[in-house]
């Protein structure tokens, strides 16, 4: 079916998005649970590649807070992901999620020996690496085409913006054109593409925000992430904050921004994510993003009040 071929408002399992809730049932037939891992990589913007500083949001465990210790054994961590996850899910197939740092940053020969013992697990039904469009040279390209030819592969790849001066006030390292330049190279290896971006970053406007989503729904992109910005203590960003140089979202705005979004999104890109969990202990603001469920019945209610569906207003540009 062609993407751009649904423009009547559509119901997903009885949603007003394309969830990945939905997407695993219908995919997987069973619903499936992330086990956050860690690789023991670094990133190109702390090693002093890039830069040395990582991206002014990033916290300390490079936005792997929730991601098992590298010093652990893969088995151990998985069974350590395991038990964490235990009182939320009963199920027996998991997603294996490489989520600390830049999980492609190494040679190819260490990332086959990382990865390919973990997709052969009976019990992993998808391998998800988080990584940067500016860290995929053709060997892991290669590797990761031999991965999905087992089991899908997910890469999820942080953009976070298309706009030059944010990228630049974030540090993120790398031009719009790389993005695009990797999302082409992992589509031609037949791996499924999710991406993140951040509403709610400095200085960017409601119409930036949406901007940025549909420059993601018109890349290829099989997923996305739309990660509300937390500010969390210990980063560059919670410095910034407390200057006053910018103010926190509000919640209203966000679930304006958010119902917006949906509404401009093909309907066949999943919705991996549509606000984010932070450290309670080190978010500083904002404060109301705490209660995940809150947000998303508040969410849920807003698109019903609206009248909106993912792809209502969806035309291709």
């Amino acid at each position: 079916m062609d993407r751009h071929s649904i423009s009547r408002p559509m119901l997903w399992g009885g949603r007003r998005y394309y969830s990945l809730d939905y997407y695993l049932k219908q995919t997987f037939h069973e619903k499936l649970y992330k086990l956050s891992l860690n690789g023991g990589m670094t990133c190109p913007n702390r090693d002093g590649t890039i830069g040395t500083g990582g991206c002014i949001f990033c916290s300390e465990g490079g936005s792997g807070d929730f991601a098992a210790d590298n010093r652990l054994p893969m088995d151990e961590q998985i069974l350590q992901a395991k038990t964490a996850v235990s009182r939320k899910f009963s199920g027996t197939r998991y997603i294996a999620y490489f989520q600390a740092f830049t999980n492609t940053y190494a040679p190819a020969e260490y990332l086959e020996k990382l990865f390919m013992p973990v997709i052969q697990r009976e019990d992993i039904a998808v391998l998800s690496i988080a990584t940067r469009p500016d860290c995929l040279e053709p060997d892991k390209l290669h590797l990761l085409e031999q991965l999905n030819r087992i089991k899908p592969v997910w890469i999820e790849l942080g953009l976070q913006t298309i706009h030059p001066a944010t990228a630049a006030l974030i540090r993120r390292g790398y031009a719009l054109d790389c993005f695009d330049r990797a999302v082409h190279d992992l589509k031609q290896t037949g791996v499924k593409v999710i991406v993140h971006t951040i509403l709610g970053l400095p200085h960017e406007t409601h119409e930036q925000m949406r901007q940025t989503a549909a420059y993601v729904g018109e890349s290829g992109a099989d997923g996305i992430k739309l990660q509300l910005l937390h500010i969390l203590e210990g980063t560059d960003l919670a410095a910034l904050y407390r200057s006053g140089t910018f103010d926190a979202m509000t919640e209203a705005d966000y679930l304006t921004t958010v119902t917006d979004i949906l509404a401009l999104l093909p309907p066949t890109i999943v919705i991996h994510r549509l606000t984010g969990d932070g450290d309670k202990q080190k978010l500083i603001a904002p404060r109301w993003s705490g209660d995940k469920r809150h947000v998303l019945n508040a969410l849920n209610q807003q698109l019903k009040e609206r009248n909106l569906y993912q792809s209502i207003f969806y035309r291709k540009t």
